[in-house]
Protein backbone atom coordinates (compact mmCIF):
# COMPACT_ATOMS: atom_id res chain seq x y z
CA UNK A 1 0.00 0.00 0.00
CA UNK A 2 1.91 3.28 -0.83
CA UNK A 3 2.52 5.84 1.49
CA UNK A 4 1.60 9.52 0.81
CA UNK A 5 3.41 12.02 2.60
CA UNK A 6 1.20 14.19 4.99
CA UNK A 7 2.07 17.27 3.22
CA UNK A 8 0.81 15.52 -0.03
CA UNK A 9 -2.51 14.16 1.39
CA UNK A 10 -3.23 17.68 3.07
CA UNK A 11 -2.73 19.86 -0.40
CA UNK A 12 -4.60 17.29 -2.30
CA UNK A 13 -7.72 16.89 0.01
CA UNK A 14 -7.73 21.00 -0.03
CA UNK A 15 -7.94 20.73 -4.22
CA UNK A 16 -10.29 18.38 -3.96
CA UNK A 17 -12.62 19.83 -1.28
CA UNK A 18 -12.38 23.11 -3.15
CA UNK A 19 -12.82 21.47 -6.54
CA UNK A 20 -16.15 19.90 -5.00
CA UNK A 21 -17.70 22.89 -3.33
CA UNK A 22 -17.94 24.17 -6.55
CA UNK A 23 -21.35 24.22 -8.53
CA UNK A 24 -21.12 21.91 -11.05
CA UNK A 25 -22.84 19.22 -12.83
CA UNK A 26 -23.06 16.78 -10.32
CA UNK A 27 -24.52 19.20 -7.60
CA UNK A 28 -27.29 20.42 -9.83
CA UNK A 29 -28.01 17.05 -10.42
CA UNK A 30 -28.69 16.73 -6.65
CA UNK A 31 -30.17 19.67 -6.05
CA UNK A 32 -32.86 18.73 -8.82
CA UNK A 33 -33.55 16.02 -7.48
CA UNK A 34 -33.74 16.40 -3.90
CA UNK A 35 -35.84 19.28 -4.75
CA UNK A 36 -38.04 17.28 -6.71
CA UNK A 37 -38.21 14.00 -4.75
CA UNK A 38 -37.56 14.99 -1.04
CA UNK A 39 -34.58 14.41 0.86
CA UNK A 40 -33.85 11.22 0.16
CA UNK A 41 -33.93 11.04 -3.03
CA UNK A 42 -30.96 14.09 -2.96
CA UNK A 43 -28.83 11.67 -0.68
CA UNK A 44 -29.57 8.94 -3.39
CA UNK A 45 -28.87 10.83 -6.60
CA UNK A 46 -25.53 11.70 -4.53
CA UNK A 47 -24.57 8.21 -3.93
CA UNK A 48 -24.84 7.19 -7.41
CA UNK A 49 -22.82 10.44 -8.75
CA UNK A 50 -20.35 8.43 -6.45
CA UNK A 51 -20.40 5.31 -7.85
CA UNK A 52 -20.49 6.77 -11.46
CA UNK A 53 -17.32 8.56 -10.15
CA UNK A 54 -16.07 5.75 -9.21
CA UNK A 55 -16.23 4.34 -12.46
CA UNK A 56 -14.33 7.16 -13.82
CA UNK A 57 -11.50 7.02 -11.01
CA UNK A 58 -10.82 2.85 -11.91
CA UNK A 59 -10.84 4.20 -15.61
CA UNK A 60 -7.84 7.07 -14.86
CA UNK A 61 -6.19 4.56 -13.11
CA UNK A 62 -5.83 2.21 -15.46
CA UNK A 63 -5.86 4.51 -18.21
CA UNK A 64 -8.80 3.99 -20.15
CA UNK A 65 -9.82 7.52 -20.07
CA UNK A 66 -6.77 8.39 -22.18
CA UNK A 67 -9.17 7.02 -25.23
CA UNK A 68 -11.40 9.75 -24.86
CA UNK A 69 -8.91 12.47 -25.00
CA UNK A 70 -7.24 10.28 -28.12
CA UNK A 71 -10.15 9.23 -29.84
CA UNK A 72 -12.81 12.74 -31.04
CA UNK A 73 -15.63 10.12 -32.33
CA UNK A 74 -15.70 7.94 -29.03
CA UNK A 75 -16.20 11.84 -27.09
CA UNK A 76 -18.34 12.84 -29.56
CA UNK A 77 -20.66 9.73 -28.94
CA UNK A 78 -20.45 9.85 -24.75
CA UNK A 79 -21.15 13.50 -24.75
CA UNK A 80 -24.38 13.44 -26.72
CA UNK A 81 -25.50 10.38 -25.32
CA UNK A 82 -25.34 12.01 -22.01
CA UNK A 83 -27.16 15.06 -23.37
CA UNK A 84 -29.82 12.95 -24.85
CA UNK A 85 -29.95 11.56 -21.35
CA UNK A 86 -30.48 14.26 -19.58
CA UNK A 87 -33.30 15.85 -21.91
CA UNK A 88 -34.85 13.04 -21.12
CA UNK A 89 -34.77 13.14 -17.48
CA UNK A 90 -35.93 16.73 -17.93
CA UNK A 91 -39.06 15.63 -20.27
CA UNK A 92 -40.22 13.24 -17.73
CA UNK A 93 -39.82 16.07 -14.97
CA UNK A 94 -41.90 18.21 -16.71
CA UNK A 95 -44.23 15.64 -17.19
CA UNK A 96 -44.24 14.29 -13.62
CA UNK A 97 -47.19 14.45 -10.74
CA UNK A 98 -45.73 16.93 -8.33
CA UNK A 99 -43.55 16.41 -5.66
CA UNK A 100 -44.58 14.34 -2.60
CA UNK A 101 -44.87 16.30 0.61
CA UNK A 102 -43.48 13.79 2.65
CA UNK A 103 -40.34 12.33 1.65
CA UNK A 104 -41.45 8.85 3.53
CA UNK A 105 -43.73 8.40 0.35
CA UNK A 106 -40.74 7.85 -1.84
CA UNK A 107 -40.81 4.59 -2.09
CA UNK A 108 -37.70 2.14 -2.28
CA UNK A 109 -38.07 2.07 -5.99
CA UNK A 110 -37.95 5.54 -6.41
CA UNK A 111 -34.83 5.46 -4.27
CA UNK A 112 -33.04 3.06 -6.68
CA UNK A 113 -34.50 5.06 -9.51
CA UNK A 114 -32.75 7.92 -8.48
CA UNK A 115 -29.53 6.30 -7.89
CA UNK A 116 -29.51 4.85 -11.35
CA UNK A 117 -29.73 7.84 -13.19
CA UNK A 118 -27.43 10.05 -10.40
CA UNK A 119 -24.60 6.78 -11.46
CA UNK A 120 -25.94 6.99 -15.21
CA UNK A 121 -25.62 10.82 -15.75
CA UNK A 122 -22.05 10.91 -14.39
CA UNK A 123 -20.50 8.08 -16.34
CA UNK A 124 -21.95 9.57 -19.55
CA UNK A 125 -19.93 12.95 -18.89
CA UNK A 126 -16.55 12.87 -20.98
CA UNK A 127 -15.27 15.92 -18.74
CA UNK A 128 -15.32 13.65 -15.57
CA UNK A 129 -13.39 10.90 -17.03
CA UNK A 130 -10.85 13.68 -18.53
CA UNK A 131 -10.53 15.37 -15.34
CA UNK A 132 -9.16 12.47 -13.20
CA UNK A 133 -7.07 11.62 -15.89
CA UNK A 134 -5.43 15.33 -15.78
CA UNK A 135 -6.09 16.13 -11.87
CA UNK A 136 -4.58 12.55 -10.11
CA UNK A 137 -1.59 12.47 -11.97
CA UNK A 138 -0.25 15.75 -9.94
CA UNK A 139 -0.36 14.30 -6.91
CA UNK A 140 1.28 10.64 -7.99
CA UNK A 141 5.03 9.58 -7.52
CA UNK A 142 5.65 6.29 -9.31
CA UNK A 143 8.33 6.13 -5.98
CA UNK A 144 5.86 5.43 -3.99
CA UNK A 145 4.57 2.19 -5.66
CA UNK A 146 1.46 1.39 -7.89
CA UNK A 147 0.36 3.98 -9.87
CA UNK A 148 -2.75 2.59 -10.36
CA UNK A 149 -3.25 1.84 -6.29
CA UNK A 150 -1.92 5.47 -5.84
CA UNK A 151 -4.70 6.50 -8.74
CA UNK A 152 -7.47 4.36 -7.09
CA UNK A 153 -6.90 5.59 -3.56
CA UNK A 154 -6.75 9.55 -4.29
CA UNK A 155 -9.86 9.55 -6.27
CA UNK A 156 -11.45 7.47 -4.16
CA UNK A 157 -10.82 9.88 -1.54
CA UNK A 158 -11.93 12.99 -3.33
CA UNK A 159 -15.52 11.08 -4.27
CA UNK A 160 -15.60 10.61 -0.46
CA UNK A 161 -15.04 14.72 -0.01
CA UNK A 162 -17.45 15.28 -3.19
CA UNK A 163 -20.23 12.84 -1.60
CA UNK A 164 -20.38 14.53 1.64
CA UNK A 165 -21.06 18.45 -0.10
CA UNK A 166 -23.70 16.14 -3.04
CA UNK A 167 -25.61 14.61 -0.35
CA UNK A 168 -25.48 17.92 1.90
CA UNK A 169 -26.86 19.77 -1.12
CA UNK A 170 -29.12 17.22 -2.09
CA UNK A 171 -30.92 16.22 1.17
CA UNK A 172 -30.79 20.24 1.91
CA UNK A 173 -33.06 21.14 -1.25
CA UNK A 174 -35.07 17.83 -0.14
CA UNK A 175 -36.21 19.73 3.28
CA UNK A 176 -37.15 23.07 1.10
CA UNK A 177 -38.93 21.27 -1.70
CA UNK A 178 -40.87 19.20 0.87
CA UNK A 179 -41.49 22.28 2.26
CA UNK A 180 -42.64 23.98 -0.81
CA UNK A 181 -44.52 21.05 -1.90
CA UNK A 182 -47.02 21.93 0.67
CA UNK A 183 -48.44 23.91 -1.60
CA UNK A 184 -50.02 22.90 -5.38
CA UNK A 185 -48.31 25.81 -7.19
CA UNK A 186 -45.52 26.14 -5.46
CA UNK A 187 -45.08 21.95 -5.79
CA UNK A 188 -45.60 22.64 -9.84
CA UNK A 189 -42.98 25.12 -9.84
CA UNK A 190 -40.63 22.84 -8.28
CA UNK A 191 -41.24 20.43 -11.35
CA UNK A 192 -40.63 22.85 -14.09
CA UNK A 193 -37.65 23.98 -11.88
CA UNK A 194 -35.90 20.30 -11.54
CA UNK A 195 -36.85 19.76 -15.48
CA UNK A 196 -35.51 22.90 -16.24
CA UNK A 197 -31.92 22.02 -14.33
CA UNK A 198 -31.85 18.57 -16.51
CA UNK A 199 -32.22 20.34 -19.59
CA UNK A 200 -29.37 23.27 -18.46
CA UNK A 201 -27.31 20.34 -17.91
CA UNK A 202 -27.90 18.66 -20.93
CA UNK A 203 -27.30 22.17 -22.61
CA UNK A 204 -24.18 22.31 -21.41
CA UNK A 205 -22.87 19.12 -21.90
CA UNK A 206 -24.13 19.88 -25.79
CA UNK A 207 -21.96 22.72 -25.90
CA UNK A 208 -18.85 21.05 -24.19
CA UNK A 209 -15.40 20.76 -26.34
CA UNK A 210 -12.78 17.65 -25.46
CA UNK A 211 -10.19 20.88 -24.48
Amino acid sequence: MPAFPIETLLLFMAAALALNLTPGPDMLFCLGSGAHRGPKAGVAASLGVACGAMVHTAAAAFGLAGLLMASPLLFEIVRWTGAAYLVWLAWNTFRATPPVADSTKVTQKDISRIFLRGAVTNMLNPKVAIFFLAFLPQFIDPARGSVVVQALILGTLMNISGTIVNAAVGAGAGGLGRHLARNPVAAKVLNYLSGTVFLGLAVRLGFMSRV
